[in-house]
């Protein structure tokens, strides 16, 4: 017989509470078998937690009505990007609202947040600090540039809330731990962005002294929709894509990449194409690239070959 036909079927298929168990008649021996799995003290679940958010999903049954998730385990559920030494860390984050204690568990990191500071929304069935109020939270934890692809996610690619609402719990935050990284970040936050890579690819040009860039712009030549693109700047006709590793691993990504440059290339539209690298290494050498382009196009001088040089292919 299966263990999980010794339990009612309110327990089955999800983590509880051992003290949930004992209450709807498991006995504590059937709780320690070593077929069941002890993530925090207190709970058990049927397989182990493979991810953050499936270990967050363990520690749920634990939590009081005043407390969520939050900080980084928020934006885990969330989907907002972390970067790879935060991805490693297996702690959960829990905030608790009010004054009562905080959490304190093994593999937890409690924190307590005023009454009015923070509110609480579901991802599924898990409680945690609302999208933009985890904006501030991060703040704390993340680079100032991490700070903003997270915002530019939020308001971005994921849509889970506005500028306007994260400049409301900024505001509200005042005097907080990392207020000021916060309010930096939310200065550099634009909506429209659909990737980490290209909030890097925006800062990258504008931290270097170039204009803001239009976000996933529709290049419309004499009423025809000729291609959508990561970042524009259509005065000088320069287009800019981003090409992460799935651009080049994908095959179907990869065709549709090379047509989208030939359709700008036939109304004379310049496209640079980027990688990790030039965001990163070699972005002094891209950005003077592409001001070299601006120049060329505002100027009106699209095509800056000698004429006498083109005319021995006519």
């Amino acid at each position: 017989m299966d263990l999980a036909d010794h339990f009612p079927a309110a327990l089955c298929g999800r983590p509880f509470r051992v003290r949930e168990a004992l209450h709807r008649g498991v006995s504590a021996a059937r709780l320690r078998s070593r077929h069941l799995f002890r993530p925090f003290h207190g709970t058990r679940c049927w397989s182990p937690p493979t991810d953050h958010a499936e270990r967050a999903r363990a520690l749920a049954p634990r939590l009081r009505a005043d407390q969520a998730f939050s900080h980084t385990t928020a934006a885990h559920l969330l989907g907002i990007p972390l970067p790879l030494r935060l991805e490693r860390d297996h702690r959960i984050h829990v905030a608790t609202i009010g004054t009562d204690q905080a959490l304190r568990v093994r593999g937890t990191v409690g924190h307590r947040v005023k009454a009015g500071r923070a509110h609480v929304v579901f991802s599924g069935t898990a409680r945690v600090v609302d999208p933009a109020h985890t904006f501030v939270m991060l703040a704390r934890i993340l680079t100032l540039d991490e700070l903003v692809v997270a915002g530019d996610a939020l308001v971005g690619w994921l849509n889970w809330c506005t500028v306007a609402e994260l400049a409301a719990a900024v505001r509200r935050h005042r005097g907080a731990r990392g207020i000021r990284k916060a309010r930096a970040a939310l200065a550099e936050v634009r909506a429209g962005s659909r990737s980490p890579g290209e909030t890097r690819l925006r800062l990258t040009l504008v931290r270097r002294g170039l204009p803001q860039p239009e976000l996933n712009h529709d290049v419309v030549v004499d009423g025809r929709w000729v291609a959508c693109v990561d970042l524009a700047y259509p005065t000088a006709r320069v287009a800019i894509e981003y090409e992460s590793d799935l651009h080049r691993t994908d095959a179907r990504t990869f065709r549709k990449d090379l047509t989208r440059g030939e359709h700008l290339k036939d109304v004379d539209w310049w496209l640079v194409r980027a990688t990790a690298d030039d965001v990163g290494p070699l972005a002094d050498q891209f950005v003077r690239r592409v001001r070299r382009l601006l120049a060329t196009g505002t100027a009106g001088r699209h095509d800056s070959r000698p004429r006498d040089h083109l005319a021995t292919f006519s």
